[in-house]
């Protein structure tokens, strides 16, 4: 707890001298659907840093556009308004508004919300909402499974990301074409899990955009201080937290977990099969590195001991029928 105390202190510091002053403004997440209602997800900011990157550039000018996005100037205490329900902006900005839900939403549905309080235009909220035929869902991990990262390594994974900018970053070719095939044309929900700070939502926004990978709403993680730790929850726990979120908001759908095998997706996916029974259609990893972890093939094999397919290759090109969403495919029970 002492240290915890500490690292607010710290953190406040250093808020406090990268703060930029000016009025509150509502920044958009990618919201969801739930059993009769409406998730809007956003953040409340006094600042916006962006910049337009440009292809060529250097990977020092890269590195201070990518670390200007964690310097946040976040709002606490804001009430925002939607639909007549209104939600206070928590002590890193964060704000979810749970509004109701018309019977004809289907597809990406878009929300005015707006500050209570006065300001800007309204925002338009973005919030999927399952097709009412909708065969099965997806949700997929984001880092070296959809996005070269190598996460798996620290040290590549904090040159890949500061050094990269949102022209030169890889979205995998396999990827796109396996989330467009389990998509169905709009038809099945895709969400993306990651631990990934939000501070990178609108950068990994544009990524996915430009490649063309199927959108859905983001899970990612608050990598500010909390009493869960020094950088909020764990890797663990929030996936595992995340599925569970999704799971709950679209309890008439069975789902497919996509990951890769160097960041104990395959735990978490485990651990999720054995919560969720029945739930949970197939398990898909790519394989990260060289070899295959005795860890992670014995998830595997609890995995598969529970009826549940689950296969990992090189690329999701080489995957086999036995693991996929099958043309009978129905909705879970």
């Amino acid at each position: 707890m002492a240290l915890t105390r500490a690292a607010r202190g710290v953190e406040g510091l250093i808020e406090r001298a990268f703060r930029r002053e000016g009025r509150p403004m509502l920044k958009a997440y990618r919201g969801y659907a739930e059993p009769g209602g409406l998730v809007l997800q956003g953040r409340v900011v006094s600042a916006v840093r962006r910049a337009a990157p440009e292809a060529d550039q250097t990977r020092w000018t890269n590195f201070r556009q990518m670390l200007s996005l964690f310097l946040t100037s976040e709002v606490r205490d804001v009430r925002v308004r939607a639909e007549g329900v209104e939600a206070l902006s928590d002590a890193e900005g964060y704000v979810r508004l749970h509004v109701p839900r018309a019977p004809d939403h289907a597809g990406w549905v878009h929300v005015a919300a707006e500050l209570a309080e006065g300001g800007d235009d309204p925002v338009p909220m973005p919030v999927l909402v399952p097709q009412a035929e909708a065969r099965f869902g997806v949700i997929s991990d984001i880092d070296d499974t959809v996005l070269r990262t190598g996460a798996h390594s620290l040290l590549r994974n904090l040159w890949t990301t500061f050094t990269g900018n949102a022209l030169t970053r890889e979205v995998f070719d396999d990827a796109i074409a396996l989330m467009r095939r389990l998509h169905e044309g709009g038809r099945n929900p895709v969400y993306y899990v990651s631990s990934s700070p939000w501070n990178l939502f609108a950068f990994l926004e544009k990524i996915f955009d430009r490649a063309g990978l199927v959108p859905g709403p983001m899970f990612l993680r608050d990598l500010g201080v909390s009493d869960r730790g020094l950088i909020g929850a764990g890797h663990g726990d929030h996936k595992g937290a995340s599925i569970d979120a999704i799971l709950c908001a679209t309890p008439g759908l069975r789902f497919w977990l996509i990951g890769d095998t160097g960041q104990k997706d395959v735990l978490v996916y485990r651990d999720a099969v054995a919560r969720h029974p029945g739930r949970i259609g197939g398990v898909i990893l790519r394989q990260a590195s060289g070899r295959v972890s005795a860890r992670t093939r014995a998830a595997m094999d609890e995995i598969g001991a529970g009826g549940v397919p689950v296969a990992v290759v090189a690329s999701f090109d080489d995957l086999g029928a036995a693991v996929l969403p099958g043309d009978q495919e129905g909705k879970a029970i």
